[in-house]
Order: C-alpha cells, then structure tokens, then sequence
C-alpha cells in the first residue's frame, strides 16, 4: 500500500470517529505534524504506529494498510498451546509441525517466551519485581506476534498456521489481578483485545495431575515441585476462561493417545471450510450470579446478537459482538441443521465496519438478543451459561462437545430444569421472535 492510500485511510477513519488530529496524536504519543504528514501521504506511520492505529480505529491491520487479493484469500490461523508445566508442550509442538505440515499448512513457531527470557538471564529474580518481569514478558511476546504475522503476508503459502508456545494470557497466571491491570494499562491494551487476538487456545494438562509418575525438570525453567505445577495449571487454565474456543487435553489417556487426542481437536477447529457444531442445551434454574463471579473458573462476557435475513428454513446467519468494557470483538456466524444435537457452523472474524454494516440486512422479524454469558470451566469442560434480561427464573447452560458420545459432568451447584437439547423453543433464534 502506497502513502497515499495508507494517509487516505487514517483521514477517513479519523472522520467517522469523529476525531481530531490533535486527539490521534495524542493516543499515539506523536505530534499533530506526525498525523498531518501521514494524511498529506507525506509519510508512512512505523509498524507498532500502525498496530496502535488499528486499535484505535477498532479495525485489523489488513482492513487499515489494504490487503492484496492474494492476502486475502489466504487462510492464517494463530493458535495457543498452552497447559501447565510438564505437560507435553515441547512433544506437541513437534507433532504439529509433522502432522500439519504433511496437510499443506505452513507451520511458523513463535517461542514460548518467559523461557528464552529466564535461560538468558532474565528472570523474577534479576530484575526488580514480578510485574516488571511480567510485563517484560508480554512486550516481548506482543512485538514477536506481530513480527509472525507481518512475515506471513508474503509467505508463498494459501495455508499457514502459526502456533504459539504459550500466548499472552499465559502472563495472568503468574501475576495478581492488580498487577495484571497495571501491565495492560502500561502496555495500553485489553484482556479481551489479547485473549481474542488468538483463533483457538489448546490447554495441556500436567502430568502431575492424573499422571505423576511422568513429571520431571526436562525444562531448565521448570521450578515447579508437582503440587505447584497442580495449582499453577489451574490458574493457568482460569487464566484464559472467557476465550470462545479452547479445549482441555487431559492425561485420561497414555502420552500417544493424549497428543493424538490434541492433533484432532486442532484438526477440528481447522476442518474445511464447515465444521460440526455438537452441543447440548440445559435449561437451568437462574444461577447466583454473585457466586459465579468470584469464581477463578468463571468469566463474564457480553454479547449481541444480531440475526439476519436468510431464505433457507434450515439455514440461519448471525452476527455478535462480544466482549465488556468497551473492548469488543465481532464474528458472522452460518448455522445450518443436520439434526438435533448436530449442526454444521461457518464462522469468520470480521471488523467494527464489517458489522455495522451488515447490521443493515437484519432480520425485522427478530429482535436483536443482548445476553451475560458466564463462561465456566468445571472438571476440564467448558460450560456457557447465559442470562437474559427478560428471565428472572431460568437461564439457558450449554456444552459443545467434541462427538455425540461425550459423557459430561454437569456442575453441582447448578440446578438443571431440564434438558432442551433440540427444543426449538429454547434456540436463539426462536428467543429472538417472541421477545
């Protein structure tokens, strides 16, 4: 993209917000001459200028600096393998490269960080405090994504993968909400904006818990006795509570089983073009909402859904903005029925515009749907619990599961009414016409 259409671009993002030049500059920590000579195509912001820009204006890097038809239509992911220490981390990353790779997907590794910090010196022992080692961490590790990411836009490949040896939540283990708050103003993001920046979050269990026998110090930064290594998988499961796709690979099976078990999860989350939805539905009594928020398990996100017209009765197009505080993140969704526990699901990430726009071609028929979700992690599954404004009695708990067959375990503290798996009355959609 030349000067003038990247200058062209910030002068009309700046007038739909509504902004001053003044005001840019000032989020970006430039002068006003800065922002005049970049829209005068004088000259280019810098990189970390650019990811700032995007921020702001609530668009991606491609939507703001145009993407070529090429860039386009390429298919980049960027995943998390995470889990607790002694986990298969470094046995999974090895399989990802042979197994993806022999599908046709570039495989590009961004090293876990914390790591390459403590092994070259750098540690919470060398330097003053936590949240200066922390937040160290998270700079490194956001500069190292973009880093990734701008390298893939001239890669000669339709499909890359990037995967992440552990990602930027993984930080909010180690530190205490009040610290994690001052890094991200430091670093003048968002928990959602870092959390949703990755497509899916892929948890590892310890060995220590379900199998002892296996933990060992292979790692040099590895100082965690088993039980630590117990509570610090915990936390940092907890950690990335409220991401909407990521999956737990327990130790219920032997090491093999148990990587075979990650490579198909991923395998899923890629698919084709369509991937199967399963999930089942529970209508519950309304939860304490108290309790679930000062759950470590639990996580609040609220979310507006939006249906649009579709003349296929089996077909139905949605779009969401999901997210708290002012910091959100959009995605267009097609569902199309196959059976009752079943459905098959296209979702794409678009932008703050994107959406706006296709708010324009809503269904009339139904009502937009603002609802909490309560994202909660009980015995390694991921249950969403939503409460809508209208129902003062009753809450809807749903599970996606990874094949018809799955046995689950329902929370205890929660009292289910009854199961409405395939109850029309209780989809979405339905909810949407009779408000």
């Amino acid at each position: 993209m030349n000067n003038f259409e990247i200058g062209k671009r910030i002068y009309e993002l700046r007038k739909t917000e509504d902004m001053s030049q003044a005001r840019l500059a000032s989020l970006l920590d430039v002068s006003n001459k800065a922002v005049s000579k970049w829209e005068n195509c004088d000259a280019n912001p810098s990189l970390e200028q650019l990811v700032k820009l995007s921020r702001i204006f609530n668009v991606t890097l491609d939507e703001l600096i145009g993407a070529t038809d090429q860039e386009k239509s390429k298919k980049i992911f960027k995943i998390v393998i995470t889990g607790g220490p002694c986990s298969g981390k470094s046995t999974a990353l090895s399989w990802l490269q042979n197994e993806f790779s022999k599908k046709g997907y570039l495989v590009l590794f961004v090293p876990e960080t914390a790591t390459e910090m403590i092994i070259g010196g750098i540690a919470p022992w060398t330097i003053e405090n936590n949240i200066d080692f922390e937040t160290s961490i998270l700079k490194l590790q956001i500069q190292k994504e973009k880093i990734f990411e701008e390298a893939t836009k001239n890669a000669n490949y339709d499909k890359i993968l990037i995967v992440c040896d552990r990602g930027c939540l993984d930080c909010k283990a180690y530190m205490t909400q009040n610290e994690f708050n001052k890094a991200l103003k430091i670093l003048d993001t968002t928990e959602i904006q870092l959390r949703d920046s990755y497509d899916a979050v892929f948890h590892l269990v310890t060995a220590a818990k379900g199998a002892e026998e296996f933990y060992n110090f292979d790692n040099e930064a590895r100082l965690e006795m088993p039980n630590e290594a117990i509570k610090k998988d915990d936390e940092t499961l907890n950690a990335w509570i409220g991401h909407p796709h990521i999956r737990v690979i327990d130790n219920s099976t032997d090491f093999e089983t148990k990587m075979r078990r990650l490579m198909n999860e991923i395998s899923n989350f890629l698919g084709a073009k369509e991937t199967y939805e399963i999930e089942r539905k529970f209508l519950i009594e309304f939860p304490n909402l108290e309790t679930l928020e000062k759950m470590s398990n639990c996580q609040k996100v609220d979310i507006i859904q939006t249906y649009l017209k579709s003349t296929n009765p089996q077909e139905e197009t949605r779009i969401r903005q999901r997210g708290n505080n002012g910091s959100y993140i959009y995605t267009k969704t097609t569902k199309r029925t196959i059976n009752d526990l079943k459905r098959v699901e296209t979702e794409t990430r678009i932008t703050k515009d994107e959406y706006l726009k296709l708010l324009l071609d809503m269904d009339t028929n139904k009502r937009q749907i603002r609802k909490t979700r309560y994202c909660l992690m009980y015995e390694n599954q991921y249950f969403e619990i939503d409460i809508y404004p209208f129902w003062t009695d009753k809450a809807i708990m749903e599970i996606e599961l990874h094949d018809e067959e799955q046995e689950i375990k329902l929370p205890k503290f929660i009292k289910i009414k009854e199961e409405v798996t395939g109850n029309h009355q209780y989809k979405n959609s339905t909810i949407a016409s009779t408000i």
